[in-house]
């Protein structure tokens, strides 16, 4: 590691209010729950393996305290206007904005991301809470034309009464401000349960919410449950009381969610599961950009994004000059501790991740594959690994056809645009795609119906990278849920149609008479 750090690790943890032993749970009335005589849950900076404080686990005690919490809050909540709510999102943002350093860092320690990473998560974070604040303003219905004399017409949006936020070790900031702040703003209050790999995240904006929640007088919007006990919790998602739950993570997981969620009517589920992310690039594209595209795509976070880029569909006469092109572009990204002023990629997220980069690569081989670069773990403390290309895929081989949350991209080759689209969508994931073409009639065919089958498409740039203008979200095994976009807060609001009559006049005045 340099001798000059971008943060001191004790700094920002005191910064963040983190202690050497937290609560794991929050609600608005009795506070941060007792630390004494729970399970303990270790908070591991992934960039040295080393125990950076620890969390007492959620019981289904603090749970039951917690929902019946926000659903009182909730009452009150549902009653404030719309824009004050989008005022306080906004207000979170700003507090955020405020705290970038040290929430950076915090950040940085939980997932090992860098520090530029963990600033474009917060970024994130505060755009979603400028979005959202002003679409608390622009929640429209619509007037609708009445079939009868005098009446008025309209549907309007309304509550769904406590969401359940379900987020994933890879983005635990900008995930729960997703689907956060949009129920806030349509009247919904919030239970946070945030990966348990990446705790000290969660706490760190729990307590940031919670001083501009005591500022503005709305407590009891957010809260937090970190239980380090499966069964604990399932309660969120079994628990007829929580309206919705939003969940981002494994599909094997989102699979299960979904069953239980929808075996109760009148419950709604939202998933942002897998994505085995395809980018073809053909022979008219400028392949300098591709590859350093490519290289974001597939090294970024340490290729531990749902919209990383997995599979490159490349056309067989520019294959092997892209393949060299990748490589150089792979070997200029800076892999080391967040800590460091010159890393730009961060470790893995545990060993368990690099077993899994192992496993990848050993299959790949011996399903015929080649390694054509890195594919190596890096000797040193924390879970390091060098990012790796693998040539001569086929497309129905494991690694093109199972997402992998590590830094490993597969390239297959085609001849016609046909057989590239149909190898790209060949798959059960639809999250995000790519194209890389100077030809608009390929990028036109790819934008088609016959194209792309995912929820995002991005032309001449990398599959990952989130606008939050934007619905984010994909088909298929990835779940079909949008967060972030224009109308994306529809998903977390009750459509009501509601009719008028204004007349003075019933339709059966010449049948009855009072």
């Amino acid at each position: 590691m340099s001798t000059t750090t971008l943060f001191d690790a004790d700094e920002a943890l005191a910064a963040a209010g983190i202690e050497d032993i937290n609560s794991g749970a929050y609600s608005s009335s009795a506070g941060w729950a007792p630390t004494e005589g729970r399970e303990l849950i270790d908070a591991v900076c992934p960039a040295d393996g080393e125990v950076y404080a620890r969390v007492a686990s959620a019981t289904a005690d603090d749970y039951e305290r917690i929902i019946v919490e926000a659903e009182e809050a909730q009452r009150r909540w549902r009653m404030v206007p719309a824009p004050r709510r989008g005022e306080f999102v906004r207000r979170i943002g700003e507090a955020v904005e405020d705290n970038m350093d040290a929430l950076a860092a915090i950040v940085a320690i939980d997932t090992g991301k860098s520090i530029m990473e963990a600033k474009g998560e917060l970024r994130e974070t505060v755009d979603m809470a400028m979005l959202a604040a002003g679409q608390s303003r622009m929640m429209y219905g619509f007037s609708q034309q009445s079939q009868r004399v005098e009446h008025r017409m309209y549907d309007q949006w309304l509550p769904i009464g406590v969401v359940g936020i379900i987020s994933a070790y890879n983005f635990p900031a900008a995930v729960w401000a997703q689907n956060g702040f949009l129920s806030a703003i349509t009247g919904n209050t919030v239970i946070w349960k945030p990966s348990p790999k990446v705790p000290l995240t969660a706490l760190a904006i729990q307590r940031v919410v919670n001083r501009v929640a005591e500022e503005m007088g709305h407590q009891g919007v957010f809260s937090l449950f970190i239980p380090g006990d499966n069964a604990v919790g399932e309660l969120m998602v079994r628990d007829t009381r929580v309206a919705m739950i939003s969940f981002t993570g494994s599909t094997g997981v989102g699979k299960l969610v979904a069953d239980i969620v929808s075996s109760t009517l009148g419950r709604r589920y939202q998933l942002e599961c897998s994505g085995n992310n395809g980018c073809i690039v053909d022979e008219t594209a400028d392949l300098a950009l591709a590859a350093k595209a490519i290289a974001f795509g597939a090294v970024g976070t340490t290729g531990q994004r749902c919209t990383s880029t997995r599979r490159v569909i490349a056309h067989s006469s520019i294959a092997d000059e892209l393949v060299e092109l990748m490589g150089r572009a792979f070997a200029q990204v800076r892999i080391g501790d967040p800590r460091d002023p010159g890393t730009l990629v961060g470790p893995l997220i545990d060993d368990g991740a690099v077993a899994d980069y192992r496993v990848v690569i050993d299959r790949a081989v011996a399903d015929g594959a080649t390694l054509a670069y890195g594919g190596q773990t890096i000797d040193r403390p924390g879970s390091y690994v060098e990012a790796a290309i693998l040539t001569g895929v086929r497309p129905d081989s494991h690694a093109a056809q199972e997402e992998t949350f590590v830094p490993i991209v597969s390239v297959l080759t085609y001849e016609t645009l046909d057989e590239a689209i149909r190898i790209h969508n060949d798959v059960a994931q639809g999250l995000a795609s790519g194209m890389h073409s100077t030809n608009m009639m390929n990028i036109e065919a790819f934008l088609s119906a016959r194209g792309s089958d995912c929820g995002i498409v991005r032309i001449n740039m990398g599959t990952t990278g989130a606008d939050v203008g934007a619905a984010f979200g994909g088909e298929k095994e990835t779940g079909g849920g949008r967060t972030a976009g224009s109308d994306a807060w529809k998903g977390f609001a009750r459509r009501q149609s509601v009719c008028i009559n204004w007349s003075g006049t019933s339709a059966w005045d010449d049948r009855i008479s009072l």
